[in-house]
Parts: structure tokens; sequence; C-alpha cells
């Protein structure tokens, strides 16, 4: 009997014992958000304690991949794994294990984790960071003499505003990087309206610009000569055609072939010439035998004998 009690007392101790250091850790985890300007540096604590015998932080950030930095107190020793030069322990870990960012960029942005072991027991601090990115205001007036404010590759996107009452909605433009650009055009109520100013809203800080714009008075004339432009160019493109399609007329008739003149083959000029030779031989036979008879008679050439 003795003994179940003493074992009934030992469970009932070391589940007391689990529940203590279960709440021991849960009141030691926290979950922060924190956030930081581009270019600047930043800490991130995490809880130093006494008879510390080992400090790791675990970096995920949202580009490229994880790494880690460590210390160990039995060996005195600290060693990195993946981290870039721009995170370092901010003091020696062994007083302060607080881990230091500098020139904090976009790809620093992700989820940091500071684990201690101790003699107390196991401490784990983690952070969320979002790297803030501030817009370049800019406010110029369109060729309509509106005004356009543009709050450029801000992280998040700017609130942009106006302080006269205006009815325009934002544009918003993401870029690869993660900021976003946003354009608003100024339209007011009232025509009368030149001076306005624009107001950009966000966490890294608010900025403001004024201008006075002047309604082009020049929309009617220039409107007007663009039509006429545009019609002038149609006449000139269809006069080109034209000029081009009777050239070509012309082109085709100067270039057409002659007529072919009727060719002559061997056999008909020969055939042409045959009966000349034929005559000629006739005539030479006949004058032939006229001379024969004149000198057999002794008559005189050039008289024939009578028949």
């Amino acid at each position: 009997m003795k003994a179940g009690a003493n074992m009934k007392i030992a469970g009932k101790t070391l589940c007391v014992f689990v529940l203590l250091s279960i709440t021991k850790v849960m009141r030691t985890v926290g979950n922060n958000r924190v956030s930081a300007m581009v270019g600047n540096s930043s800490v991130l604590t995490c809880p130093p304690k006494s008879n510390t015998t080992m400090v790791t932080w675990k970096i995920s950030p949202k580009v490229g991949g994880p790494c880690t930095l460590g210390y160990r107190a039995d060996q005195n020793k600290t060693d990195r794994t993946n981290c870039s030069d721009s995170m370092n322990w901010k003091f020696r870990p062994d007083r302060d294990p607080a881990l230091e960012i500098r020139q904090v960029g976009i790809a620093h942005e992700g989820s940091y984790t500071c684990e201690v072991v101790a003699t107390e027991g196991n401490f784990h601090k983690t952070y969320h960071l979002t790297v803030l990115v501030p817009p370049r205001l800019t406010l110029y007036c369109d060729d309509q003499g509106t005004p356009v404010c543009k709050a450029a590759a801000g992280k998040p996107a700017a609130q942009v505003s106006w302080v006269l009452e205006s009815n325009s909605t934002p544009k918003e433009e993401g870029h690869d990087n993660g900021t976003v650009t946003v354009l608003s055009k100024f339209t007011a109520y009232s025509t009368n309206v030149t001076n306005t100013t624009c107001v950009v809203s966000h966490p890294a800080g608010n900025q403001s610009k004024s201008i006075a714009c002047h309604p082009s008075k020049n929309n009617g004339f220039i409107l007007y000569v663009s039509i006429i432009l545009c019609f002038l160019g149609i006449i000139t493109f269809m006069a080109a055609i034209y000029y081009f399609k009777l050239h070509r007329d012309r082109l085709c008739h100067k270039t057409k072939p002659p007529e072919t003149a009727p060719t002559h083959s061997l056999q008909d000029d020969t055939m042409e010439v045959e009966p000349y030779t034929t005559y000629v031989q006739k005539e030479n036979i006949i004058y032939s035998s006229v001379s024969d008879l004149t000198v057999g008679q002794n008559l005189p050439q050039g008289l024939s004998p009578a028949t």
C-alpha cells in the first residue's frame, strides 16, 4: 500500500513539474511584429539569462535560404551558417545575445527566432520583420493642366489624398521587389480651382507638396489642328496611292514587248530563189542554142534564121 501511494505521489509531482515547465516555456514565447526603415540598422533583442549554455538565432528571410547564428558557452565559440555579413551579434553573445542587421534591405524581411538554453529552461522569442520603403513623391501638371500626384516605389503602398476635395481614384502598380507606385490625378468639382496640395501618408513618414496648374486654353485649337492634319494626311495618302497606280500603268505600257515579226525559214528562201535559178538556167540554154545555130550557118550574130 505504501509503495502504491508513493508511486501516485511521484506521478502527481512529475505532472506538476511538467505543467510548470510548459507554463514557463509558454510565458517566454513571444511573437513580435517589428518594422525597420530600408537603409537603416535594426537590433533584435534576445532575453539574456544567467548560466546560459547555448544561444541560437534562426533566420528565415522571404528572399534566399535560411541561416543561423550560434553560440556555445562550454566551448566559448560562435559559428554561422549561410548568413550574410550584414547580420551579426550586436555585443558578446555570452553577455547580450542581441542580433544586429546593418543596412536593412527588402531581402532581410522575414522571421527571426532567438532560442536560449539555460539552467532555468529553454526560452524562445520570435520577430516578424517588415521593411519599410518610403515612396518618392512627385507632383506635376499634365498636358491638360491637371495636377498629378505620384508616390513611387513605396512599401507598403502609400495613401494619396488631396487637400481640396477630389473625386479621383488612385491607381496602383506593383513591382517585382514588392514596392508599389500609386498615381492619383486631381479632378476638381469646380473649374475655378488652380492651386491644390497632395498629401502622401505612409508608415515611413508623411509627405505633402503643393502646385498651381492652369488649365490649357489651347485644347480646342490643338484639336482643330489635329483634325486638319489628319485630314491632310488621308488626302496625301490617297494621292500617293493614285500616283503610284497611274505610274505603274504607264510603265506597264512602255515595257510591253513588240509584236514579233514573221520569220522566214531557210526552206522558204530556197523556194523563192529556186524559180529564178531555173529561169536563168533556161535562158542560158536558149542563148547557147541560138549561138551554135548562128555560127553553123555563118550568119551574123544577132540575126535569127528563118523558120
